[in-house]
């Protein structure tokens, strides 16, 4: 199962190739293209695991993320396609789980009665800015918003000791396996 993923990521990440084509990047492309941030190495992958747990979580818009948190690894040095792919964590079948537990934890931690309803609506009524900035300021923004900070953070934490501990123990096996063979 997990060589499966592995070659779908391997397949499917963002390639190095694909940026030096892009006019877009093309003003910051000597910085983007920086090959730290591509390779597969034990401080980078873990930054990366974070990074895009954090951006991915806390952003919840689909493109945006990606962006995010591929700017957000070049101060970092992490991994760019590792922080990209993280992202996904975040996805249509995981949002609104993600919204209800932000929505219950700020409303927990600060004392709140906010109700996460309003929100749903907006999305699905396509909400102009004035209705936005309206839920902006309303009691469940702020619960939301706090909830979302608190997973986030919480995510990138534990998901960049996990990868640590997973890339770890992928080094003692191969060191482990290189020890049987001489």
């Amino acid at each position: 199962m997990s060589s499966r993923i592995v070659r779908w990521f391997r397949d499917n990440a963002p390639k190095r190739e694909t940026f030096e084509n892009s006019r877009i990047l093309a003003p910051v492309a000597h910085r983007v293209l920086a090959p730290e941030l591509w390779r597969f190495t034990r401080r980078s992958v873990p930054r990366g695991v974070a990074l895009g747990l954090l951006v991915g979580i806390f952003l919840l818009v689909p493109g945006i993320q990606i962006a995010g948190a591929a700017l957000f690894a070049l101060p970092f040095r992490a991994n760019i396609p590792i922080a990209a792919a993280m992202t996904f964590l975040s996805n249509p079948a995981t949002t609104p789980l993600i919204l209800w537990a932000s929505v219950y934890i700020g409303n927990w931690t600060l004392g709140r009665n906010a109700d996460i309803s309003r929100f749903m609506t907006l999305v699905h009524e396509h909400a102009g800015i004035g209705e936005w900035c309206g839920w902006l300021f309303s009691e469940a923004a702020p619960a939301l918003l706090f909830g979302l900070t608190v997973i986030s953070v919480a995510a990138a934490v534990v998901g960049y000791f996990a990868a640590d501990w997973m890339w770890k123990l992928h080094l003692g096996r191969r060191w482990k396996a290189r020890q049987r063979q001489d």
